[in-house]
């Protein structure tokens, strides 16, 4: 999975990065619109973490949200 497909499917995605950055309101996510670097400026805003820091945690959540996906499709293969 990569950003385009985040991107792609926002819609979808919208839930999980609430339930991780819960500060996050939903019409900023409706902004963001699945850009990855408007989502690390919200989160750097909301949270007054560096940029990095707000990097390094998109980055850790973008990996689960492969695992997941992977995950789904191996469960999907099985039945």
């Amino acid at each position: 999975m990569n950003w385009d497909q985040i991107e792609g499917n926002w819609k979808q995605f919208k839930g999980n990065v609430k339930q991780q950055w819960g500060k996050l309101t939903d019409d900023q996510l409706d902004v963001i619109a699945g850009k990855r670097d408007k989502l690390a400026g919200k989160i750097q805003e909301a949270y007054g973490i560096s940029k990095e820091v707000a990097e390094k945690q998109l980055s850790e959540w973008e990996k689960r949200q492969k695992a997941i996906a992977d995950v789904k499709k191996e469960a999907a293969h099985v039945k």
